[in-house]
């Protein structure tokens, strides 16, 4: 089912919904699936599966020099979400990026996707290499999300690549796209932001998940801003808790997230990471409880691999 039906069904009652990353390349499904597990119990209406993309790894040679090498430490998105759809019989959305594929690797992709019944996909930019301080594109890939929100809508209406193919076959992905409340971090300025958000909509985005935020004045100001600047899709705010004390310069630095004073301090004030978990949650159950009586369409809760505290705060919310 698409995320957009999950929310119309639910009949403005607020969803539950996280998002896992892929294991590290050596560690079998079951490490996904004990993450998963504790959370099913609160009926979940969908799962993000992130999708990393490749990295530069330098090996040095017996002559002194420096051999470059491509891996991709988490892959399994695909296969991920099929098991997950098959197992618990709950919706799966995978992420796709612009970086690190052409526009062909996205077809097949996709492709993919459409044969395992998969409704649903998160079309991003994507992060830069970590060898890389600006985003490159594929040299036949996407350089924005719009475009590649572009491609997804082609094929939905049946418009491949070659355009010599004859009875193709459309396919009906849901699609959503991220957003950032606070702006992205490259972005000149707040109307900036929106023009791009504004293009990504009208290529055929269906459904918005934003970047996390600790302040929900800023979700509502973002939302209003989006409504006034003629935005009417679903707007899914995304949560992540605090969870050790180094997330306070981290998260800030990566994301151009704004963490509210007493938050910061009662991090601070916690004598150990253990002190600093409660606190993530209790703040997070308090922004659920805030959001949820403001009839949002669902809370998407950032996991990154870990479940004892999403259910925690879900236990209280849901």
């Amino acid at each position: 089912m698409k995320v957009t039906e999950h929310i119309k069904k639910a009949n403005e009652k607020t969803l539950f919904s996280f998002e896992i990353l892929p294991p590290l390349k050596g560690q079998n499904i079951q490490s996904i699936y004990d993450n998963v597990e504790p959370l099913i119990e609160f009926n979940p209406s969908f799962i993000d599966v992130t999708y990393h993309r490749e990295e530069y790894v330098y090996t040095e040679l017996d002559n002194g020099l420096l051999e470059k090498k491509i891996t991709r430490k988490r892959p399994g998105t695909v296969g991920i979400c099929a098991s997950l759809q098959n197992k618990f019989k709950v919706d799966a959305v995978p992420h796709i990026l612009c970086g690190g594929f052409t526009k062909e690797d996205t077809e097949n992709f996709l492709i993919d996707l459409d044969f395992l019944e998969i409704d649903n996909v998160m079309a991003l930019r994507g992060d830069p290499i970590k060898s890389e301080t600006y985003f490159k594109p594929e040299k036949e890939g996407h350089h924005f999300p719009s475009e590649l929100v572009g491609q997804i809508s082609n094929l939905n209406n049946g418009k491949y690549l070659d355009e010599e193919l004859q009875n193709s076959s459309n396919t009906n992905f849901c699609v959503g796209v991220g957003a950032y409340p606070e702006k992205h971090m490259e972005s000149p300025s707040l109307d900036a932001d929106m023009h791009f958000l504004k293009k990504k909509i009208k290529a055929g985005s269906d459904y918005i998940v934003t970047q996390m935020f600790f302040d929900n004045q800023r979700y509502f100001d973002f939302v209003d801003r989006c409504r006034k600047a003629g935005i009417t899709i679903p707007i899914i705010p995304g949560i992540k808790p605090i969870a050790v004390k180094k997330h306070l310069n981290l998260i800030p630095h990566r994301f151009n997230v704004t963490i509210p004073d007493e938050l910061i301090m009662s991090v601070v004030k916690s004598k150990d990471n253990k002190e600093v978990r409660q606190v993530g949650v209790e703040w997070a159950i308090n922004q659920g409880k805030e959001l949820i009586k403001a009839g949002v369409p669902a809370l998407h809760f950032y996991s990154m691999g870990k479940s004892d505290n999403i259910k925690a705060i879900a236990s209280k919310l849901f």
